[in-house]
């Protein structure tokens, strides 16, 4: 019999293949389909991340007041309806559509990503959780690797108006698998409790509690700095590598990589290992990385690049793990989807402000000055986990009784 951990497992590889194929197709496609300048790209990536900016507060107080199985399976289906659109924006030429297309997929993305940690906690023990979360982010981290390198070997106009459709079959493998969770029973909930007082609870919880504080404010330094990296990364493979564009799938192939080895070494670590070092490791490797891709834009030089990517991808693998269990343990229950929404707009939400900067900076500057930006944000995000408390953490147990 299949547990719930099983099916959010399955399902989650199907949802994050949809989700990597989209991050890494969107800026190759959109500079081999609709010949896009660095602005536009820019803009697609933005919406790819805005529903993260705007889904992510309200779906939190619908996965605390709604049965989390009902909310799993429509995530699904939302995301497998965004892949039909993008890909009739891709056969059509339809720019709009493609970007609004992706945009909703993502709005899918969100919804699972909260059902999912509301789920975890509710059906496994503290002692537990780390396993747990890093055998749901183990499909993630699979399709990091193996979604950006079969995209660079064969993202081509031809080949381009077939690659979402693919997208869509997966999505509905994936929402049979999540047709297979459990009932959830759903806490009553007074009328007169209000909506913006319920989203203010969550918000000033996060604020007022330093770990989850520091947790988001590592996360909104580190996903600027990742979505301007990605605004660049492809103007910098063309103009500063002198490579050609699917020179950035490969990279990505090599995040992908660091982040299933990073997964698969936090699932084997996680329960000797003290939490400390895994959250000040990520931002740190990050930072230190950025610095090489960075010379090595100035050098021409590849290798380098791919060996930045792998840590880009190893060390926030094993971080996102540590600050999930983290959240799990010392988030009331009640409120869980709400902090999760809180925390998951810190670290998605600032992306599109991110790609956007950063495709003004790299238009107007070029894509030198966009590769600065994000190492300086990647280096603030350092910054702000090494003097926090997260540095202190020895066990997720300790802090279990925080959840008051």
């Amino acid at each position: 019999m299949k547990t719930a951990v099983t099916t959010l497992a399955r399902t989650a590889a199907a949802m994050h293949f949809a989700d990597q194929t989209a991050l890494v197709a969107v800026p190759i496609l959109a500079a081999l389909v609709f010949d896009a300048s660095a602005q536009t790209i820019g803009l697609l990536v933005a919406c790819q991340s805005l529903a993260h900016l705007l889904g992510s507060l309200p779906f939190g107080l619908l996965v605390d007041r709604h049965d989390l199985r009902h909310l799993a399976i429509v995530s699904v289906a939302i995301s497998a309806v965004g892949a039909t659109g993008a890909a009739l924006g891709i056969a059509f030429q339809a720019l709009a559509l493609f970007g609004i297309s992706i945009t909703l997929a993502g709005f899918g993305v969100v919804l699972f990503g909260l059902s999912a940690l509301s789920i975890l906690p509710r059906s496994e023990p503290v002692s537990a959780l780390a396993a747990a979360n890093a055998r749901i982010e183990l499909p993630r981290a699979f399709n990091d690797f193996l979604v950006p390198l079969a995209v660079g070997l064969i993202a081509t106009i031809d080949t381009a108006t077939w690659l979402f459709p693919v997208v869509f079959l997966v999505l509905l493998w994936g929402l049979q698998q999540v047709r297979g969770l459990p009932h959830y029973p759903v806490q009553k909930v007074a009328k007169q409790y209000n909506v913006i007082k319920r989203l203010r609870d969550g918000v000033q919880f996060v604020l007022g509690h330093s770990l989850l504080l520091s947790v988001a404010l590592c996360a909104i330094f580190w996903n600027f700095a990742f979505a301007a990296l990605l605004v660049s990364m492809v103007p910098a493979v063309q103009i500063l590598f002198a490579a050609p564009a699917a020179t950035f799938g490969f990279a990505m192939a090599f995040f992908g990589l660091g982040g299933f080895l990073g997964t698969w070494t936090s699932r084997r670590i996680g329960a000797w290992v003290a939490p400390k070092y895994v959250l000040v490791f990520g931002p740190g490797s990050s930072a230190l990385a950025m610095g090489v891709v960075y010379f090595a834009a100035q050098a021409q030089v590849t290798l380098p690049l791919y060996v930045a990517f792998f840590f880009l991808g190893f060390g926030p693998a094993m971080w996102l793990i540590a600050q999930n269990s983290l959240r799990q343990v010392v988030a009331p229950t009640p409120m869980l989807g709400r902090i999760n929404a809180v925390i998951q707009t810190a670290i998605y939400g600032v992306r599109p402000i991110g790609a956007l900067v950063a495709g003004g900076v790299v238009g107007t500057l070029g894509p030198q000055a966009g590769l600065a930006l994000a190492w300086a944000a990647f280096g603030l995000s350092f910054a702000t986990c090494l003097f926090s408390g997260l540095r202190r953490i020895n066990s997720f147990t300790s802090l279990a009784g925080d959840a008051a």
